[in-house]
């Protein structure tokens, strides 16, 4: 067994020649997978009317914006694997281009089965880019420093949802082909990415790592932490999924109120990312208050019967959500070794990406039985409150700290 080492305590690692330009670089890169994710929303009634012919169209037209966020749930672990194996680096610039080439590929394309199938692919990139540069965060970086800047790559991710949505909108206004421009960007990152990533010191990007720990035993170490990553993901894309239906159960379905609102929950998520980096000192005892947070927000939403209510929850929702994803990620990148970093980010990035194919499933299942959307928040609230109070009373019968492998 490795010996235990202090979150705290410097681990050797590669020495950076520009650590501001190479955080900088992997923070880009870590807001593709969000570009994939939002872009298009915008613009799916317009594809879908450009596609109206084609049987099923109302059924295949909505996987163009779903299908990117499953197929990365099903590769992240498998990209992952050959990180571990071959190296971070390489892998990282090849997998942002494929990203600009298929994420462009619908400007030509004629076929919304090969349209989905391109969009598929963009999974399939945003696997190995996501699961790289959280990994290459985890290698580069180690202690408050760590934790600091994967809650700023949760801030990044929030301020580009709302960015490329609003993009998406823009661009949208020339048709629907128009927003699938952005995936060019893929195009000027690889470049940069391929030259200026590279640490002056230890390699850490291409060298094959001696000996990989078994994976059996990373998959039951990580179980509980993927479990509570996949439940936690759910709770982290309620408001950004189900706010205009929310609203439309109010009464509104304006463009420009949704848009508000949606901007204001944004900026709320920021806050609380912002607030993780200066409470990372208590930060193992950060979940359970987080998912109270959560919790106190949906509760809220599932009362609510005016907007500036419900806007109220959605608020109190997003701090708890913008501190709750840096938590879940940096609970789990703690247990991880440089032998297995990038096996146990992939794994954690498929419970979270598996979380948000599901949530607004398991949404739309609950508000039968309840009876409507704002009461299924309401269960989920309730759920959210259990779950809360059995990390707290797990870690009152804790009695010794947990170690983390060196």
């Amino acid at each position: 067994m490795p010996a235990p080492l202090h979150p705290d305590a410097p681990a050797p690692g590669p020495v950076l020649a520009r650590p501001r330009l190479t955080l900088t670089l992997l923070l880009a890169g870590s807001c593709l997978p969000i570009l994939g994710a939002v872009l298009i929303a915008p613009v799916l009634p317009k594809l879908q009317d450009h596609f109206a012919t084609v049987s099923g169209v109302d059924a295949l037209a909505p996987m163009a914006l779903t299908i990117p966020a499953l197929s990365l749930a099903i590769m992240a672990p498998f990209a992952g694997a050959i990180i571990d194996r071959l190296g971070r680096h390489r892998l990282l610039v090849i997998a942002t281009l494929l990203y600009a080439i298929v994420g462009t590929a619908p400007l030509w394309l004629d076929s919304l089965p090969a349209i989905i199938a391109s969009r598929a692919l963009v999974g399939v990139a945003e696997s190995a880019i996501m699961t790289c540069c959280t990994t290459l965060i985890g290698d580069y970086w180690n202690g408050k420093q760590r934790e600091k800047y994967l809650a700023l790559q949760a801030i990044c991710s929030a301020v580009s949802a709302t960015a490329f949505f609003a993009l998406g909108g823009a661009a949208g206004s020339a048709g629907w082909r128009a927003p699938f421009w952005a995936y060019a960007i893929g195009l000027l990152l690889a470049p940069l990415l391929a030259t200026m990533l590279r640490p002056t010191g230890r390699r850490t990007d291409h060298a094959p790592t001696p000996a990989l720990d078994p994976f059996g035993p990373l998959l039951r170490r990580l179980l509980a932490p993927c479990a509570l990553t996949f439940f936690g993901a759910i709770v982290f894309y309620t408001i950004p999924v189900e706010t205009s239906f929310l609203l439309k159960d109010l009464g509104t379905e304006a463009p420009a109120t949704i848009g508000l609102c949606t901007a204001i929950a944004s900026a709320a998520t920021v806050a609380g990312a912002a607030t993780f980096t200066r409470l990372t000192d208590h930060a193992d005892r950060l979940l359970p208050w987080t998912l109270t947070l959560c919790a106190a927000g949906f509760a809220i939403i599932a009362l609510a019967d005016t907007i500036p209510l419900l806007v109220l929850g959605a608020v109190v929702n997003c701090l708890g959500t913008g501190m709750l994803l840096p938590t879940l990620i940096n609970r789990t990148v703690a247990l991880l070794t440089p032998a297995n970093r990038g096996r146990g980010t992939g794994l954690w990035n498929t419970a979270f990406f598996l979380g948000e194919f599901v949530c607004p499933l398991i949404l739309l299942a609950a508000a039968k039985p309840t009876g409507t959307l704002a009461h299924a928040v309401g269960a989920l609230a309730v759920t959210t409150l259990v779950v809360a109070a059995g990390l707290a009373a797990t870690r009152t019968r804790r009695t010794a700290p947990e170690s983390v492998p060196a």
